[in-house]
């Protein structure tokens, strides 16, 4: 078992150097690839306003007229020990860990990914959990109750919810349950966990259900296949000869075996939830870690951008990592291996 969480953890470190490198050729390697010179890099650093004098300061600060394989150690440098940009006005210096510096504010990155992240947080955690209870539910029931009317009409509801998108469930809900009937409350009414935690769970609870719909339909059919193929197996019907209560066969025997590739696609997807969800945030005016990265792209403000691409790469690493320990607990063939 110990062998087993060292080489993930050592695999996980692999893949978070293999993802920088990826994030650093985007951004800095394949614009120069296609023709770019260090001064049009540059202008997506300033915005659209920028004097020529700026735009060669900030290419000069961050080191565009460098090989490009110093250009990646002082980025790759920056986040770990921070990094100082000298605009010729003075130094701004951007503390670690510096996953950017934006020309336009004038203001490190970090510290706005940081203010922003608990809102990003607090809308991933509350769907997962509404849409991981309620998929894996009506999956294992849809499964046991296969043919029935529960059934078809679970899996056609599944099917709506997957085929429609969160823009338009997301206004629709806004439309109705907020504006017209005044069930919850509108949109931008995010407070802070630390101020009103009642408060807090009653603003999002909305934007929840909303993105719990699409992900549980998801859910709900790949627990529904999961469990249909599961429970045909023979170490099932030896569980039942045995005279285990049926709740165990299921629960214990049945839905655990099925949890591997549920734990698979919830790590992605709890990954991607955290590095932003760009339309629910937009649609419920949540200034979230999504949000922050539209503003960057109409800005043209590339740190931001890269920013929230960091981030959201090194969480949906942790999340896979975190899925593979959780291997080992969920399946114990696992650690034979």
């Amino acid at each position: 078992m110990i062998a087993y969480i060292i080489r993930r953890l050592f695999a996980a470190v692999g893949t978070l150097f293999v993802v920088s490198v990826i994030t650093f050729g985007i951004f800095y390697l394949f614009p120069r690839l296609a023709g770019a010179t260090p001064e049009t890099l540059a202008t997506r650093y300033v915005g659209r306003s920028a004097t020529p004098e700026t735009v060669k300061a900030v290419a000069n600060a961050l080191g565009f007229y460098d090989p490009v394989t110093v250009q990646y150690w002082h980025w790759a440098k920056g986040i770990v020990v921070g990094s100082d940009f000298n605009l010729g006005t003075g130094v701004e210096h951007c503390p670690a860990p510096c996953l950017g510096y934006s020309f336009i504010s004038r203001t490190p990155v970090w510290p706005d990914l940081l203010d922003r992240f608990p809102v990003t947080f607090s809308l991933a955690i509350g769907a997962a959990v509404l849409w991981l209870v309620g998929g894996l539910a009506v999956g294992v029931l849809s499964a046991l109750r296969r043919g029935t009317f529960f059934d078809r009409a679970a899996m056609t509801l599944a099917l709506a919810g997957v085929s429609m998108p969160i823009f338009w469930t997301g206004l629709m809900a806004l439309s109705f349950l907020s504006y017209r009937w005044g069930i919850f409350p509108g949109g931008g009414s995010y407070v802070p966990f630390t101020q009103n935690p009642a408060r807090w769970a009653y603003a999002l609870l909305l934007p929840w259900i909303t993105l719990a719909f699409l992900f549980s339909a998801q859910y709900a059919r790949l627990t529904r296949a999961g469990m249909l193929e599961t429970m045909n197996e023979d170490y099932i019907r030896t569980a039942r000869a045995k005279g285990l209560v049926e709740r165990d066969v299921v629960v214990k025997h049945g839905l655990r075996a099925a949890l591997t590739p549920i734990l698979t696609i919830f790590g992605l997807d709890f990954g991607l939830l955290i590095g932003g969800a760009v339309l629910t945030e937009n649609v419920f005016s949540l200034n979230g870690l999504g949000k922050y990265a539209v503003i960057g792209i109409s800005d043209q403000d590339m740190p931001k951008i890269m920013g929230v691409t960091l981030l959201a790469a090194g969480f949906i690493v942790l999340s896979n990592l975190v899925v593979d320990l959780l291997y080992a607990a969920v399946d114990p063939r696992v650690r034979l291996q």
